[in-house]
């Protein structure tokens, strides 16, 4: 009701069946609620606006077994490639191929249609061949296999927006590109100001108290914004923060004459001052204690939830796993902390 869907969109889980893929637990969740219509498939690291009515008159259209959405992409290690017939119908199918082995440059969104009658080939005996040997992910192992057995799988093409923020680098791929992009509505912000794309989320009594502070701190002069901001709700804001193209999520509290630039820092993260943060992902409940004269600074990084970074740290080109504690006047460089 919240979003005005109609009608109502009701959400069922996977049952707790032990799966070896992607493609199994369509199966086990297909048979278990008894899907026996035409069903949408979407990977949950995919963000895309896309209109899914025109992908699923396509796919009946066509009479396809399967319809995959297809993006063209500059370079596509890391994605399935498929390569079309004239009739948009899938040839070939290779998963994450080396950059000149690729087919095309047609990369998989991990968005499918497929119709009911795939239910029986999932109860064939070469699906449970494949259950058998624990290969069922629809990349590598069930649309290479459909496409050989000869069933109809096309491809439907798609320059609208997609991402795959299925690791760190696409994650803040994708986050730039929509904070530049979208407006106040798609955030579900206030805009602070018309000649600066600094958008502030919140509608309580104490989220409009604290958008009316940050309001007025930018106006003062006492925060500077570059680019394209989000900061969401409930946030604490100190005076001196320079930010530029990177969203702070909800109940941060962020210090004083702190730098962010091209950064996502998650919600609940605590700043000490005088931190910068460049071309990095902050988890969920990070606590950074930082001063003036012991400074904390952390560069194309990621740190993991509920990390604990002492004073004086310097973390550039490395991941720390979470629950991890970075000990006062760390040196980490190039380096993988688990």
């Amino acid at each position: 009701a919240r979003y005005g869907i109609t009608p109502r969109v009701h959400f069922k889980y996977q049952p707790r069946y032990l799966t070896v893929g992607n493609a199994d637990s369509v199966r086990v969740c297909m048979d278990y609620y008894d899907i026996n219509e035409h069903a949408l498939i979407a990977q949950g690291d995919n963000i895309f606006f896309f209109n899914m009515q025109d992908i699923i008159n396509y796919h009946m259209n066509k009479g396809a077994l399967m319809t995959i959405v297809l993006k063209p992409v500059e370079n596509v290690e890391g994605f399935g490639v498929a390569k079309l017939k004239g009739d948009n119908r899938i040839e070939y199918f290779v998963e994450k191929p080396k950059k000149e082995e690729a087919p095309s440059n047609l990369a998989n969104t991990g968005i499918y249609v497929i119709s009911p009658e795939i239910r029986k080939i999932f109860q064939s005996d070469d699906i449970n061949k494949f259950i058998s040997m624990g290969k069922m992910d629809f990349g590598k192992d069930i649309i290479p296999y459909l496409i050989n057995k000869g069933y109809p799988v096309y491809g439907y093409m798609t320059n609208d927006i997609w991402f795959d923020i299925g690791t760190p680098d696409r994650y803040l791929d994708a986050m730039l590109v929509l904070l530049r992009t979208l407006d106040e509505d798609y955030l579900n912000a206030k805009r602070i100001n018309k000649d600066v794309r600094l958008f502030v989320q919140g509608t309580s009594l104490d989220s409009i108290k604290r958008i009316k502070i940050i309001e007025r701190m930018y106006n003062e002069g006492k925060i500077k914004v570059e680019g394209s901001v989000l900061i969401g709700r409930h946030g604490q804001i100190g005076e001196g923060l320079y930010v530029e193209d990177s969203a702070i999520d909800n109940f941060s509290i962020i210090g004083k004459n702190i730098r962010v630039v091209k950064s996502s820092l998650m919600d609940r993260v605590l700043i000490g001052d005088n931190v910068a943060i460049e071309n990095s992902i902050i988890g969920r409940h990070v606590e950074i204690k930082s001063s003036e004269s012991k400074p904390v600074r952390i560069i194309n990084s990621i740190i993991g939830d509920d990390v604990i970074i002492e004073e004086g740290s310097e973390i550039v080109n490395s991941k720390i796993y979470p629950h991890k504690i970075i000990n006062t006047f760390s040196r980490i460089y190039d380096s993988v902390i688990t």
